[in-house]
């Protein structure tokens, strides 16, 4: 599933790829193969590859069409950016452009970039590669950053440099395009920011709201279906553990009370679903199950 509607709003998943292939031990430092045992056979069909046992992330944006406004929410890795991992540097298909183009919108359409969060695979195809110099990819946007995000970041860039920054943050900046706001910044009543620190300082997600249904774009509050089961456990790039988890539990106590969409942004196809309770716990369940 690549569509979905709510109300009258329109969301599609961009896909930039579907395979990233993370150790699962290596992404939860924290946790011991007993831990993981009972959830390896259900995970084994959303969330694990078969053969490594490694997890699978979806790279993807979520681009959102309302009555008033088009949106692209997070921009994925980015094509010809030196990178640490391997399978994201340097890379050249251009499939993510393609696919935009295929759900019917080319770049200079797009009015807003939201960025949930300044992490490599979430922001490198703000800009792209024209004539030696990064420069916007979508020319008539505005992009919605957190300040205070955003000042943590080039503080960090200072004294060790961010290859993410440097090529696809700054430049934006430098344009005049980023939109500054704080992490309850609303666009309109159908589109608005929510904060969800902790996987990084001033992280948010997007939430969505037409004729009366709810969604939420997660960005890096969860990464998992896993940590629907083990809310507890804390990803590597966490830079605030304990307040991750208390932000993942939060969101997951209020997904599960309400029909709230979620448009879990690294869970495997079709990453739409919904949060149900399954005793002290939740579980995700996928649209289409």
């Amino acid at each position: 599933m690549l569509h979905r509607k709510l109300g009258e709003i329109s969301i599609d998943r961009i896909v930039e790829t579907d395979s990233a292939d993370f150790n699962a031990r290596e992404f939860f430092p924290r946790t011991t193969a007993e831990e993981w045992e009972p959830h390896l056979s259900w995970l084994s069909r959303k969330g694990l590859h078969a053969e490594s046992g490694n997890l699978n992330f979806v790279m993807q944006s979520f681009l959102v069409r309302t009555r008033r406004h088009t949106i692209v929410v997070d921009t994925c890795v980015g094509d010809h950016k030196p990178r640490a991992r391997p399978f994201w540097n340097m890379t050249s298909s251009g499939a993510y452009l393609r696919r935009l183009t295929e759900a019917g919108v080319r770049p200079e359409q797009v009015d807003y970039v939201m960025c949930t969060h300044m992490h490599t695979d979430h922001v490198g195809w703000n800009t792209r590669l024209e004539n030696g110099r990064w420069v916007p990819t979508f020319p008539n946007a505005r992009y919605v950053m957190s300040g205070k995000e955003l000042a943590y970041w080039q503080e960090l860039h200072k004294t060790t440099p961010q290859n993410q920054i440097a090529d696809s943050v700054q430049p934006i900046v430098d344009a005049g395009k980023a939109l500054l706001v704080k992490n309850d910044h609303a666009l309109d009543d159908e589109v608005w920011l929510e904060s969800s620190p902790g996987h990084t300082p001033d992280h948010v997600s997007v939430r969505l709201a037409s004729r009366g249904a709810q969604a939420v774009i997660t960005g890096d509050l969860i990464h998992s279906p896993v940590q629907c089961a083990e809310y507890d456990w804390v990803a590597r790039p966490d830079s605030h553990p304990d307040l991750a988890r208390k932000t993942r539990k939060a969101f997951l106590e209020r997904c599960s009370e309400t029909n709230m969409l979620v448009c879990a942004t690294h869970f495997p196809s079709p990453s739409f679903g919904h949060v149900v309770a399954d005793g002290k716990a939740f579980r995700f369940v996928y649209e289409g199950e």
